[in-house]
């Protein structure tokens, strides 16, 4: 059975640091392209970041430089590095396992961003 665990989010202040995890257990974790997703209240769900087997990385634009994804293939743990959080950044965090036609999700962890 595939199992994504997403952790670490909460409340945080504009400004502020987060990082989430992502623990996969089912998969070869290896060989699946990770990425973190959003979505916030009234918005379709987005891509923020994504990092290839090989480790190549990809971002949105709204949080390139502020953002860093990074893997752990001795750990099955996938990351995401949160800095200089803003209000915009207010969402449900997915993480996702893709590998050709098996796509993964995980339950999502909430990110606020409020003083």
């Amino acid at each position: 059975q595939v199992q994504l665990v997403e952790s670490g989010g909460g409340l945080v202040q504009p400004g502020g640091s987060l990082r989430l995890s992502c623990a996969a257990s089912g998969i070869i974790f290896r060989i699946y392209a990770m990425g973190w997703y959003r979505q916030a209240p009234g918005k379709q769900r987005e891509l923020v970041a994504q990092i290839s087997r090989s480790g190549d990385t990809n971002y949105a634009d709204s949080v390139n430089g502020r953002f860093t994804i990074s893997r752990d293939n001795v750990k099955n743990t996938v990351y995401l590095q949160m800095n200089s959080l803003n209000a915009e950044d207010t969402a449900v965090y997915y993480c996702n396992a893709a590998f050709y036609n098996a796509n993964y999700w995980g339950q999502g962890t909430q990110v606020t961003v409020s003083s």
